[in-house]
């Protein structure tokens, strides 16, 4: 959703742009021309768990200090030209019109962009405008946008994204609740024998698998907790044959998104670029990726498949600065300062 003041009343002819997820969030501040005054990261910003108040305060709190790094007036506002606010979690229309309230009432930009972080993942992905991005972080979800004027199927489709109630599974979560649910079948003898019956209770500093279900079940040990399995479960693969099957499972999933959008699209006689990003399809090995391909190339064979080589912060900075028509190297600066940046931060 976008909406403007129209009053050409943006002081620093910046771009504010945030993508917030069920791990972390990443604000800029970033010039027209492509200079990164700010890059600043925080905690989940995701309305799911924080609600819109909630989260609309943790971006204020994280604008404030990426002013302050920026050495900008953190009292005059507006404070940029554009903001482009991508949050995950934002998949259905009331759900972006809440958050967008929230926001705007708060006076960041000129003009605000409220939307999933779908959009900047496909933007940090493809310089082409049209595509199909498939992300798998805590959670998966997928957007396709085919080109202007092609065909007579749908400009753009998306995904309800809801987790299992909406046939989903493919997540950072998804992958470290099999993970345990492996490692209690084999302890218990339900199921085979797998690394991940050592590889669990011992990533929690616990007994056994039955100790981490019962930390689990007994809320001791946080649910989004299992997401840090994920890692085991990429890395036991090579060497444990059920590791290699969860992970199967995910490149099968992330394959189905890509097939449906570009069907629903009408693009497998086209050559679109398939995005795919999030901690997890940037974790995989490269043949994991070259599986994905060979299922998406099965239904669209000119199809090029790439991990993003970019963070989403990137393609939501690219969004804004789109929108003020910046020059083409200016995103070549961004994208060159923000990929810097955020690889320092992850040191």
């Amino acid at each position: 959703m976008t909406t403007g003041r129209g009053d050409g009343a943006g002081r620093h002819d910046l771009v504010l742009a945030v993508d917030g997820g069920g791990v972390k969030t990443d604000l800029a501040l970033v010039e027209r021309g492509g200079a990164v005054r700010s890059l600043v990261r925080g905690g989940r910003g995701q309305t799911h768990y924080l609600g819109i108040e909630g989260s609309v305060e943790m971006l204020e709190s994280l604008l404030q200090r990426g002013l302050t790094e920026a050495g900008l007036d953190r009292t005059k506002r507006p404070f940029a030209s554009t903001a482009q606010i991508m949050m995950a979690g934002a998949d259905l229309p009331e759900e972006v019109l809440a958050l967008h309230a929230g926001i705007e009432r708060q006076n960041w930009a000129d003009t605000l962009v409220v939307d999933s972080d779908m959009p900047a993942l496909l933007r940090a992905g493809t310089d082409r405008g049209w595509g199909i991005a498939v992300v798998c972080g805590a959670g998966i979800n997928c957007i396709g946008r085919a080109p202007s004027g092609s065909g007579s199927g749908p400009r753009e489709v998306r995904f309800l994204s809801f987790g299992p109630v909406s046939g989903d599974w493919g997540g950072g979560l998804d992958v470290g609740l099999a993970a345990l649910a492996a490692a209690v079948r084999a302890a218990d003898g339900r199921g085979p024998r797998t690394l991940l019956e050592e590889a669990v209770p011992v990533h929690f500093g616990l007994s056994d698998p039955f100790a981490v279900a019962r930390a689990v079940h007994m809320e001791e040990t946080p649910v989004a907790k299992l997401l840090e399995l994920a890692p085991l479960v990429l890395a036991a693969r090579d060497e444990d044959a059920v590791a290699a099957g969860i992970v199967q499972r995910l490149a099968d999933e992330v394959v189905a998104f890509a097939r449906a959008a570009l069907r629903r699209l009408e693009l497998t006689a086209a050559d679109p670029d398939v995005v795919l990003g999030g901690g997890l399809m940037r974790a995989v090995a490269a043949d994991v990726v070259e599986v994905i391909a060979r299922g998406v190339h099965a239904v669209a064979p000119a199809a090029r498949v790439v991990v993003s080589p970019s963070e989403p912060i990137v393609g939501a900075v690219l969004l804004g600065l789109d929108a003020l028509g910046a020059e083409a190297s200016a995103g070549a600066r961004a994208r060159a300062e923000l990929d810097a940046a955020a690889a320092a931060q992850s040191v």
